[in-house]
């Protein structure tokens, strides 16, 4: 069964809480209960993690090498800021899925440069939490055809 983590960034637990009209009112323990059982569904292993401090983000992503197939990742505001997490995820050589709830795009314009873009697989931003399913059906897809599994 091929392993994945979602890594959730600075103040992603208080989803539900904090400016709905951006990111809903689904908590994060029920996006992240609602992300194993559809790992259950695609033969997935789902590890979840949130850190509101950069380095734990970067070392949960240095021991996930060799453990996890696939990185999604909401860096949320160290999207925006962090080479450190950038090169992280360059250093472990797994490939990433980068999410967010919202879209990046629409809101200020400090928000629009991701550090992680040009360096992920693939971005979803702006629908939601349904962001992350997809985010895990693409890896599921990708998985299925032999190329992106550990080394």
């Amino acid at each position: 069964m091929a392993k994945i983590c979602v890594i959730q960034g600075p103040n992603m637990n208080l989803l539900g809480q904090r400016e709905q009209s951006f990111y809903g009112q689904e908590t994060l323990e029920q996006l992240h209960a609602r992300l194993i059982q559809k790992g259950r569904t695609l033969n997935l292993e789902i590890t979840c993690f949130q850190s509101n401090h950069e380095g734990e983000i970067v070392e949960f992503i240095h021991k996930a090498r060799g453990i996890y197939n696939y990185i999604i990742i909401n860096a949320a505001a160290y999207t925006h800021t962090s080479v450190a997490i950038r090169d992280a995820i360059l250093g472990v050589k797994i490939p990433v899925i980068e999410v967010h709830i919202s879209n990046i795009y629409a809101r200020e314009s400090f928000r629009h440069k991701s550090l992680l873009a040009d360096i992920v697989q693939g971005q979803i931003c702006g629908l939601g939490t349904l962001g992350y399913e997809l985010a895990l059906e693409a890896a599921a897809y990708y998985l299925k055809q032999g190329g992106t599994m550990l080394e």
